[in-house]
C-alpha cells in the first residue's frame, strides 16, 4: 500500500525557517521507519539527509522524533505507529542544533559526556615498571544497566530541563557518571571528586524527575534512576550545601518531625538563616497564607506520627551507604 510521510525539512544553507514536506511511498509488511526513510531518499528525494549505520538498534545513529516521541527509526515499526497514531511524522531530535533535515549536531552532547570524565580512576598507573596488578574480586558490581547506553541522545532530546537550560549536563552524561559509582576499582577519593563536580549549577540537582528520559530510552538505561543514585551517594558523602540537597534533607526532616509537609517551614529549611533569602521568599509566604497552605501552628499533632517516624528510621537503616 501507499503511505504518506510528513518529514521535517531544513537546510540552514538555503532555508530561512524549517518546513514540513509530504512524501508518498509504497510500503510493505514488516518495514521500519528507517526502511521507509531510506526508500524516500532513494526513490523520491535524494537530498533528504538522515543518519544511520547498523540498522540493528546498536549504534544509536538513527535516533529521531517519530510522531512526537524520541525513538530509533531502525526499530520502530511502521504498522505499530500507524495503529497508534494514524500517520507518520518524522522530525530531528529536539534540543540539539539541526545540521540538515533529520541530522543533528551532537557536539554539545559529546562535550557534556567528556565533562563527567567517563573513564575509570583507579589510582594504578598502568605501564609503570613494577606497578602492582589490580585483582578484580569475585563479586559482580551492580551497574544497574547504565553500561547499556548507546549514546543515541534520545534522553537529552526528551529532557524538559535541557529544553529550558542548555547548560544542564543531561541524563546521558549523568548516567555515564553513575556507572563508576559501582565499580570497585575506582578509588574512594576519585568517587568523591566525581560527585563534588556534579553539585553545582546544571548538575544532579537540576533534574526535575519528569521521567521522560526513562520513557524514551531504547536500552532501558533509566537515566533518572541513575541521577537519584548520584544524589543519594552525594548525601552519604556529606555533600549537602546545595539547595537541592537541603530540599531533600529538609523535606525528610519535616515528615519525620511532624508527619506531614509544613510548607511554611520548608522554604526556610532550604535557604537557611539568610536575611536576603528570607526577603526573597516573603512574598511567597504571604500568598501561601491567603491560600490556606500554611498549617495552623497550634493544631494537635497528627495521629500515627510515631508509626511514620519508625518507618523512616527503618528505611534509613535498610539503605547501605555508598
Amino acid at each position: 500500500m501507499h503511505l504518506t510521510f510528513t518529514i521535517h525539512r531544513f537546510n540552514p544553507e538555503v532555508d530561512s525557517t524549517p518546513y514540513s514536506q509530504e512524501f508518498r511511498l509504497e510500503v510493505g509488511r514488516g518495514m521500519t521507519v528507517l526502511d521507509a526513510l531510506i526508500g524516500i531518499k532513494n526513490e523520491c528525494d535524494g537530498s533528504l539527509a538522515l543518519r544511520y549505520s547498523c540498522r540493528s538498534a546498536i549504534c544509536g545513529s538513527c535516533a529521531m522524533t517519530i510522531n512526537g516521541s524520541e525513538k530509533l527509526a531502525c526499530r520502530t515499526s511502521l504498522r505499530k505507529e500507524l495503529e497508534r497514531h494514524g500517520h507518520i511524522a518524522v522530525a530531528p531530535l529536539r534540543n540539539l542544533p539541526v545540521i540538515k533535515d533529520l541530522v543533528v549536531d551532537m557536539a554539545s552532547f559529546w562535550k557534556k559526556i567528556r565533562e563527567v570524565e567517563p573513564w575509570l580512576v583507579s589510582g594504578v598507573r598502568h605501564g609503570d615498571e613494577g606497578s602492582p596488578a589490580q585483582v578484580q574480586g569475585r563479586a559482580n558490581p551492580q551497574f544497574h544497566n547504565v553500561d547499556a547506553c548507546i549514546m543515541c541522545g534520545a534522553c537529552v532530546a526528551a529532557c524538559t530541563v535541557h529544553e529550558v537550560s542548555k547548560g544542564f549536563i543531561g541524563p546521558a552524561a549523568l548516567a555515564k557518571s553513575d556507572r563508576f559509582l559501582s565499580d570497585p576499582r575506582e578509588t574512594r577519593s576519585a568517587t568523591g571528586t566525581r560527585l563534588s563536580s556534579l553539585q553545582g549549577d546544571h548538575g544532579i540537582w537540576d533534574c526535575t524527575r519528569c521521567n521522560f528520559c526513562v520513557e524514551v530510552c531504547p536500552k532501558d538505561v533509566k537515566p533518572m534512576e541513575a541521577i537519584i543514585r548520584l544524589r543519594r551517594a552525594s548525601l552519604d558523602r556529606g555533600l549537602t550545601k546545595t539547595g537541592g540537597a537541603q530540599h531533600v534533607l529538609g523535606f525528610t526532616a519535616l515528615i519525620e518531625e511532624q508527619g506531614r509537609l509544613n510548607e511554611a517551614i520548608m522554604p526556610l529549611r532550604v535557604i537557611g538563616p539568610s536575611s536576603r533569602g528570607l526577603l526573597h521568599v516573603l512574598p511567597l509566604g504571604i500568598k501561601m497564607l491567603f491560600k490556606g497552605k500554611i498549617p495552623y501552628p497550634f493544631a494537635h499533632g497528627l495521629p500515627g506520627l510515631s508509626h511514620v517516624q519508625a518507618l523512616i528510621q527503618r528505611v534509613k537503616r535498610a539503605i547501605p551507604p555508598v
